[in-house]
């Protein structure tokens, strides 16, 4: 008896105008950290940031999505999310949060 291949279904999400596929339920900071350069932003001092806390208080992890300001760790992927960084942009262009 053989079994079935398990198969994981994915969602398409639009990373700074790049296509890529995840797995359904991934949150957005998940799918960030398995792309280069595995950053959301850039500090007002030029260093790259990462989610630090996972739980949405340290807001290390702000993106835009869908042209609002989110959290990625508070943020699960959905079919056709357009998700923006400013990971890599010059030193003072961090976006803020409001």
């Amino acid at each position: 008896m053989t079994r079935p291949a398990s198969h994981t279904p994915t969602v398409q999400i639009v990373v700074n105008r790049i296509p890529r596929q995840v797995p359904e339920g991934t949150s957005v900071a998940a799918a960030l950290a398995q792309q280069p350069p595995g950053t959301t932003r850039t500090s007002v001092t030029g260093e790259a940031r990462a989610p630090l806390c996972g739980m949405g208080v340290c807001h290390e992890c702000r993106v835009r999505i869908q042209g609002r300001i989110r959290l990625a760790c508070q943020t699960v992927c959905v079919e056709g999310m357009a998700i923006d960084t400013d990971a890599g942009t010059a030193p003072g262009s961090a976006t803020p949060c409001p």
